[in-house]
């Protein structure tokens, strides 16, 4: 099964870059590029409560979910990424309410509330999950490229350049119909997909690679709806 990563893993030194061992290249038009020319869209997917739906809900789901995994004639990763919640931001909002509250008993009643949130996150580990499919799509590349080939590419690489950006069209477009197909099977079953744009993806490749990083502090990166 394709992964974004590989599995491959080498001996690391300390004076070795991060980068080195990262087989993302970049990431553009809402799509990963990986360092081999293959792509890969994430779509975030929310969650149901199995347990609760009924015995016909439950049968309902397991068949439909068996009817799309026999659809696929293609490999998909599914990810779940868990984070320690972080509830700064909830506790800088409580205080600034207790401190704009006139009233001395609704004061006191958030402070106690703000108190209880804080020991309780201290005590707790309390994990954040998120879950995601990658959909993978490998070009097949003619790695046997003549010499005048070559020489062409090195006299014209406007034609080059161009010729690269509607390589990449092609191959976004066909990674993009197989993320259509898994938003209509998958929806059918009550999940909402949402494919993650650039700044989304990149917040997940800092998630990813920096666990310890504070993500609020990213600009310009938009929240998931998927409640």
């Amino acid at each position: 099964m394709e992964t974004l990563h590989s599995n491959k893993i080498t001996k690391q030194t300390s004076s070795a870059p991060a980068q080195q061992f990262v087989d993302v290249a970049e990431v553009k038009e809402d799509v990963v590029v990986l360092k081999n020319g293959s792509l890969r869209s994430v779509l975030a997917v929310s969650a149901i409560n199995y347990d609760l739906k009924s015995t016909d809900e439950q049968e309902a789901i397991v068949s439909q979910y068996q009817n799309f995994l026999n659809s696929l004639d293609f490999p998909i990763q599914i990810l779940i990424s868990s984070r320690k919640l972080n509830m700064d931001q909830y506790l800088e909002f409580l205080e600034g309410k207790e401190k704009e509250q006139p009233n001395e008993l609704l004061r006191l009643q958030i402070s106690e509330y703000k108190n209880f949130i804080s020991e309780l996150v201290n005590v707790s580990n309390i994990m954040d999950k998120d879950f995601y499919i990658v959909v993978p799509f490998s070009p097949v590349e003619n790695k046997e490229k003549g010499f005048f080939s070559n020489v062409s590419s090195m006299l014209n690489p406007k034609k080059n350049i161009i010729e690269k950006i509607e390589t990449f069209e092609t191959y976004k477009n066909q990674l993009f119909q197989r993320v259509d197909h898994i938003t209509a099977s998958l929806s059918g079953i009550g999940l909402r997909i949402t494919p993650l744009k650039t700044q989304e993806l990149i917040e997940l490749m800092y998630n990813s690679y920096n666990p310890a990083l504070d993500l609020s502090k990213l600009p310009d990166v938009a929240n998931l709806d998927l409640k």
